[in-house]
């Protein structure tokens, strides 16, 4: 799963912020805009995918779809919400052309703005040039 969304995130740099990004592990502890997007597959298991950024990545996505400079905090986490929407969404089509456990979406919801503290099972975090993009998962059936 965690493969499919990360192909998802690979594409969203890709082709959105259209910048160079590497992925690496290891989650900092710095202040990040923290929502989620729980999934249901099609075997019968619930997930929840956190999509966390720092300040800085949700305002690059900002100013390329709102062409917003410096927007403030609530359209920052409206616009993390679309994030969340954007890549899982496109991740829960890779997963059904490549028949690899599809799943269905619900819709996605902000919690906070502060470090990354929530448990998960698996994660990676996209770095493009500063700013970080963490994709987190946690089955939530296990």
């Amino acid at each position: 799963m965690l493969t499919t969304i990360l192909e998802a995130s690979k594409n969203f740099c890709q082709h959105q912020i259209r910048e160079d990004y590497e992925v690496t592990d290891g989650i900092s502890q710095t202040r990040t805009l923290i929502a989620y997007i729980d999934i249901d597959t099609q075997i019968g298991t619930t997930h929840r995918v956190y999509i966390a950024s720092d300040k800085n990545f949700m305002q690059r996505i900002s100013k390329l779809f709102l062409e917003e400079d410096e927007s403030d905090e609530e359209t920052l986490m409206d616009i993390s919400l679309e994030t969340a929407n954007l890549i899982v969404g496109s991740a829960k089509v890779i997963a059904e052309e490549a028949n690899e456990n599809p799943y269905t979406i619900q819709t996605p919801h902000f919690i906070k703005i502060d470090i990354f503290d929530f448990e998960y099972d698996q994660a990676k975090v996209i770095r493009v040039g500063n700013d970080e993009l963490i994709i987190a998962i946690k089955e939530l059936d296990g």
